[in-house]
């Protein structure tokens, strides 16, 4: 029904006007929401002139009361002897336009969305998130509810996850040369946290692993309050400089290299471009664009968090010192990155930190690559180191976490109350890095 080009002038001094604009508006949702011509409205928190409108239409004397019943057919007939409109429904188009089908107009859009999620999108991995539980939501959040943006949105996810992985492909210049703007997966943007939603999901570890898959992909990747867990026992959430790291793209590729010792490695047919007994750093952009190759099946490769606790190998060791990783506290990209390197070629991987609460949230993340595995980091290990390393006396600071290889580890540490450092126990680890005992 159009608005009429002229309205009864008894109509617009009985119900116009902006003063009951939002009485109108309730009236109008009663039909919106498929309310019928013969309902009973029960109207509240009316304010006078309000009461005054409703007793007008109605031909009953005004009321105080800041509520009250309407009937809704007596109501219809008044209007319609009076010649003012045809009903109050009638009514209320005329003043403020046709009135929508509320029940239509939403099984509409859950048809569309139906239609979208259900479209053969060319890429596997997009298909297979948006069956899990919370990708409708989140499609629906990124775009505001609006089903075409949405469509948008998931179509061009799907180009640049057809380009996945990349090695060594700069993140703008995927997003450049695949959407057309070099910003369009920056942190935060739709379509990046739709890419590694999708991501995420097709690489996760199998059920039962200890790997975080919480927080949003699309969240800035150096963000404090990201590598906090909601649970501060669980491991950090993996961010999303990681997985984009994962899928070989890189995103600033120079943040935070890995600092290693004696770990063999080929480039090519050539030997690593680092010297026996001497620490090197390998950013991500070398770990990603040279694939080096790391003949470590069956080996093990020492893990630490400290980079004293490498230098201290390096001088005492030197080349003698088995194969060593730092994580430098939590691992960042390029740690991670070469880690799951490492995992993959078959190294056996044994991880060390520091006796506190961090430490063992940096060792609860170090065990979700396979073949990982604790390094002397176990309750014997710790109350040893309790009694002998008396000058040790840091206090246990922070939330607490619980290591999920040794729960009886926490209890002790409590127990203790003292946080030991990983340098207060070089000789013990040097021994079993020492190639030479």
């Amino acid at each position: 029904m159009r608005k009429p080009a002229t309205i009864d002038p008894r109509l617009q001094r009985l119900l116009g006007g902006d003063a009951l604009a939002a009485l109108r508006a309730r009236l109008r949702r009663h039909y919106e929401r498929g309310g019928t011509a013969d309902g009973v409205l029960h109207l509240g928190d009316l304010h006078s002139a309000e009461r005054e409108a409703l007793a007008l239409l109605s031909g009953r004397p005004a009321s105080r009361a800041r509520s009250l019943r309407l009937d809704l057919a007596p109501l219809d007939l008044a209007l319609r002897e009076s010649s003012i409109a045809a009903s109050l429904r009638d009514a209320l188009q005329q003043l403020d336009g046709p009135l929508i089908d509320r029940a239509a107009e939403r099984a509409a859009a859950q048809t569309a969305w139906e239609a979208l999620l259900a479209q053969p999108w060319t890429d596997a991995r997009l298909r297979d998130w948006l069956v899990t539980t919370g990708a409708t939501g989140l499609l629906k959040r990124l775009a505001r509810q609006d089903c075409r943006t949405a469509a948008a949105l998931l179509a061009q996810a799907d180009a640049v996850l057809q380009r996945l992985p990349a090695p060594g492909l700069p993140r703008a210049q995927l997003a450049a040369q695949t959407l057309g703007d070099a910003h369009a997966l920056d942190d935060g943007r739709p379509v990046a946290t739709l890419v590694l939603a999708a991501w995420r999901h097709a690489t996760a570890p199998p059920t039962g692993s200890q790997a975080s898959d919480a927080g949003d992909p699309g969240t800035e990747p150096d963000s404090p309050a990201q590598e906090e867990a909601t649970d501060p026992a669980a491991p950090a959430p993996e961010r999303s400089r990681d997985l984009w790291a994962r899928a070989g793209v890189l995103v600033n590729e120079l943040a935070r290299p890995v600092l290693v010792l004696n770990l063999p490695g080929r480039v090519g047919s050539g030997a690593p471009p680092w010297q026996p007994g001497e620490p090197a750093y390998l950013s991500l952009r070398w770990l990603l664009r040279q694939a080096p190759t790391w003949p470590v099946a069956g080996c093990s490769v020492y893990v630490c968090e400290n980079p004293n606790l490498l230098a201290i190998a390096a001088d005492r060791l030197g080349p003698h010192c088995a194969p060593l990783v730092c994580t430098d506290g939590m691992p960042a990209a390029a740690q991670r990155t070469l880690l799951q390197q490492l995992s993959r070629c078959g190294a056996r991987l044994r991880c060390h930190a520091d006796f506190d609460w961090p430490g063992l949230r940096i060792t609860n993340q170090l065990l979700c690559h396979p073949g990982t595995e604790p390094w002397c980091m176990g309750t014997a290990d710790y109350e040893a180191a309790a009694l002998t390393t008396s000058g040790s006396n840091l206090a246990m600071t922070g939330p607490e976490a619980t290591p999920h290889w040794d729960a009886r580890l926490a209890h002790a540490m409590r127990k203790h109350g003292r946080a030991i450092a990983e340098e207060a126990l070089a000789d013990q680890l040097l021994g079993h890095l020492s190639q030479t005992r």
